[in-house]
């Protein structure tokens, strides 16, 4: 049986993360460091600052470099605590990229790595990026049609390619390049992860998107790589497991998104209930009318099996689970169903649910691309379908 309880430890921590947040994060929601491509630099300093005087950042970084050192279990609650603003996980140093990106160096960098860009990154010194999809045809949803090669001179590796929709890329320091590898004959080695600087000769951001979301620094971009040369010590683990560390990656990135977007969801819920508690039609609360009431229930119900998976997945992570099948259906599960809450929430709030008086519609617009990264809804339920149809029988 699963124990689902929280130590005494978990609950203090978790009690002083909603505290942070309330008292020193939700005040900084209008801000104006903010705009369509996120919060500025300058802004996120600031939060992350905090954040470490609060004895709080990092919660999913290793204890050596300066984090908490929190397993999957610890994680859940905490960065749902943090998700209750949309600058919370910025502050704890928990969102994405940077948060999959330190789990994939803690499992994978050298020492030297981990020494030069792990340390700094839990410590909230630098952003960094993580490269992988594709435009034109390129790696998406199916990575088998990756198209950025690097091909081997030398002893060193000649990077050429685009991608894009890479979150982040103005302002971070290191990007972590997929890229299909070639000998220098031009065998196929398979897909290879690079750490590229991101001054290095012959990057360039091409242009930043103009996206739902607003949600991290620096927006979503287009880069391109022109003969972007790097020696040996910036392969990431070694040549050819690209895929393989790309799952090592986004098993557990694809469980945190639902932790943190659980938060989020919970406080939509909760500005809604109180207006429904409070907002008068036809001689009474707007909350005691089956319409609204019902909808506040089905909200009450998302959230509580949306715990209930997270907690699950990660309990069987935290036993060394690959869990890879439950990861994506939990995924999918929590993407739609706190969608569905927060969509509830801005219908309850009627016309206050489309202006900026309430953080809802930031949370809506935030909320939604949450069915599309980290792979479509309807990509994992065909990995789901494949799995299911190849069963023996």
């Amino acid at each position: 049986m699963i124990d689902f309880s929280l130590t005494d430890e978990q609950s203090a921590l978790v009690k002083r993360v909603e505290e942070f947040i309330r008292e020193e994060i939700v005040p900084l929601e209008r801000d104006p460091r903010q705009g369509p491509h996120g919060p500025a630099e300058a802004l996120r300093r600031e939060m992350v600052e905090k954040a470490r005087a609060a004895g709080l950042l990092s919660p999913h970084g290793p204890k050596e470099y300066g984090g908490l050192g929190l397993n999957l279990r610890g994680m859940a609650v905490v960065f749902e605590a943090a998700g209750w603003s949309p600058l919370g996980p910025l502050a704890l140093n928990i969102q994405a990229p940077d948060e999959g990106n330190t789990n994939l160096l803690e499992k994978v960098a050298s020492p030297a790595q981990k020494e030069k860009w792990l340390k700094p990154l839990v410590r909230g010194e630098i952003r960094t990026v993580f490269s992988m999809t594709e435009p034109d045809g390129g790696a998406g949803s199916d990575p088998s049609l990756m198209r950025t090669t690097a091909r081997r001179v030398g002893d060193d590796y000649v990077i050429n390619g685009r991608k894009w929709l890479i979150t982040g890329a103005p302002g971070a320091s290191i990007n972590i390049v997929m890229a299909r590898t070639e000998d220098s004959s031009g065998k196929d080695l398979g897909a290879t992860m690079f750490l590229v600087d991101m001054d290095a000769p012959g990057f360039s951001i091409k242009r930043i998107l103009n996206t739902l979301d607003s949600n991290s620094p620096g927006g979503h971009a287009e880069v391109e790589f022109h003969d972007v040369r790097v020696g040996p010590e910036r392969i990431l683990g070694e040549v050819g497991k690209g895929f393989r560390y790309a799952q090592v990656r986004l098993a557990p990135a694809r469980l945190t998104h639902c932790m943190r977007w659980l938060g989020a969801a919970r406080r939509a819920h909760a500005i809604a209930t109180d207006y429904a508690r409070k907002r008068q039609a036809f001689g009474r609360a707007i909350g005691e009318h089956q319409g609204v009431g019902f909808m506040l229930a089905d909200n009450e119900t998302d959230i509580g099996l949306c715990r209930l998976a997270i907690w699950h997945a990660a309990w069987m992570l935290d036993q060394g689970s690959q869990a890879r099948l439950e990861t994506s259906m939990y995924k999918v599960y929590c993407s739609e169903a706190l969608g569905r809450v927060v969509d509830r929430s801005l219908q309850i709030l009627g016309g206050m649910g489309i202006t900026d008086d309430t953080v809802v519609e930031r949370i809506y617009r935030d909320i939604r691309p949450f069915r599309i990264y980290d792979g479509p809804s309807e990509v994992h339920r065909f990995a789901i379908a494949r799995t299911i149809l190849g069963r023996a029988k």
